[in-house]
C-alpha cells in the first residue's frame, strides 16, 4: 500500500554506509558520519526517511538477508528501523545517492554544466 507522505530516499552502500567492494549480504559498512547526521536531523524534524537501495530487489537470492542486515544496521545507528525500498513513487521529495547526477528539472541538462 502506498502512502502520500513525503519521504527522502537515501542510498545505503557508499552513501550511508562505507562501501569499497561487495562483501556479502551480511556485511554493512561503517556509518558515514555526515550522512548519518543528516538523517538523524531529518528524523528529529519528523521527516520520513527511507533507505533506497538495490539490495531491496525482491528477486535477489539474498534479499531477506540484505533487508535484515540493513534493518539491524539502522537500529544500531538510528535507534529505529527505517523503511527499505528500491522503488520510488510520487511522494519521494529527494534522493541522496553516491551515483546520482543532478539535472535541471525539465531540461535534461546537468546542474554542473557538463555534457
Amino acid at each position: 500500500m502506498s502512502s502520500n507522505e513525503p519521504w527522502i530516499g537515501v542510498d545505503f552502500d557508499g552513501t550511508l554506509a562505507l562501501y569499497d567492494t561487495w562483501k556479502g549480504a551480511e556485511h554493512a559498512g561503517m556509518p558515514i558520519k555526515l550522512m548519518v547526521s543528516r538523517v538523524k536531523n531529518w528524523l528529529a524534524l519528523g521527516k520520513k526517511v527511507k533507505i533506497f537501495t538495490a539490495r531491496a530487489d525482491e528477486n535477489l537470492p539474498d534479499y531477506a538477508t540484505n533487508i535484515k542486515t540493513i534493518q539491524e544496521w539502522c537500529f544500531q545507528v538510528f535507534g529505529q528501523v527505517l523503511e527499505i525500498t528500491n522503488k520510488k513513487d510520487m511522494a519521494m521529495t529527494q534522493l541522496w545517492d553516491s551515483h546520482a547526477i543532478q539535472l535541471i528539472e525539465n531540461t535534461g541538462a546537468r546542474v554542473d554544466g557538463k555534457v
